[in-house]
């Protein structure tokens, strides 16, 4: 991608999406959890893992040749905060899924190659062999199980988020956005959610729900403030973390968890080794303080998982 791109896109979040200058609550609390964050925006910017040291017994279970090579091709979604987002130069990326990857890179002893991909391409390319792995919030659905192998490092999931004019409380049941228009972002599990159940509205004799999907984060939460969409669907960090940097939105509830997890090929070889890295993390503190920084710690994981079964 371009890097006039990078710093467009940046633009939009920034000026019309996360106003992460300055036109949220302006209370430093209501930025995530960490030391070290810059007072302009207010990122967080405390150094979590350059100290993680190589973790022989996890990188002992690569594959020889991925220990030969000691690279990997790494597919990174870029979206908004707190998951993976551009700084404001437009090419230096941050979010706590850059902070996992680079720290369970770290324990295994590799370095990453990351490409920038988008979020519906990243899957498919893994089953193609373009990427060793991807990350990008993939939560962990048994669909998905069937064609992905999933090494869990957090549990997040769907959520609601509205304009405070909005006479949502909350969304326990779909048939509430009977009538709406819900925005939300292309080839995730949100749209998959709205779209498999929009039979709901007419199972219940009223007016189905209209999804608008967009490929671009931002363009999400500014349909939302531009009256464009009633409610937006997405992550529950993701929605937490931008109402506390837009003015006049709020978060509704949680709809459903769902683990989340790097993303590779089905079978693939490094699935053991990647799990061992996570909870190594864990175990050195590194795993609790990523998740400080980031303010997300009610995301936090008991251990690791290789491709659990979906949460329901």
């Amino acid at each position: 991608m371009p890097r006039t791109r990078h710093t467009a896109a940046f633009a939009l979040i920034t000026a019309l999406a996360l106003a992460l200058t300055g036109c949220g609550s302006g209370d430093p609390a209501a930025a995530p959890a960490g030391a070290g964050t810059s007072g302009k925006g207010r990122i967080p910017t405390a150094d979590v893992v350059s100290s993680v040291k190589k973790d022989p017994a996890a990188a002992g279970l690569l594959p020889a040749e991925v220990r030969d090579s000691g690279t990997l091709t790494l597919a990174s979604s870029v979206g908004t905060p707190p998951g993976a987002f551009y700084l404001e130069d437009g090419r230096t990326l941050a979010g706590a899924d850059i902070d996992f990857a680079d720290a369970v890179a770290r324990a295994l002893g590799l370095k990453l190659k990351r490409e920038v991909a988008s979020f519906e391409a990243i899957l498919p390319a893994l089953g193609s062999g373009k990427y060793d792995l991807g990350t990008g919030n993939f939560g962990v659905t048994d669909e998905r199980r069937k064609t992905i192998d999933f090494v869990t490092y957090i549990n997040d999931g769907q959520g609601f988020a509205v304009r405070d004019d909005s006479e949502l409380d909350d969304v326990t049941d779909l048939t509430q956005l009977c009538g709406l228009t819900v925005g939300t972002s292309a080839g995730t599990t949100f749209e998959a959610t709205l779209e498999e159940n929009k039979h709901l509205c007419a199972d219940a004799g009223e007016e189905a729900y209209e999804v608008k999907t967009y490929t671009d984060q931002a363009a999400v939460w500014i349909s939302l403030q531009q009256g464009r969409s009633d409610v937006v669907m997405s992550t529950i960090n993701g929605l937490r973390y931008a109402v506390t940097q837009q003015k006049g939105l709020r978060f509704l509830n949680e709809f459903k968890r769902l683990d989340v997890g790097f993303a590779f090929r089905k079978g693939t070889p490094l699935a053991p080794a990647f799990q061992a890295a996570v909870n190594s993390l864990k175990a050195d503190g590194t795993y609790e303080r990523i998740l400080k920084k980031w303010g997300t710690g009610e995301s936090a994981i008991t251990t690791s998982q290789i491709s659990p079964p979906e949460i329901s």
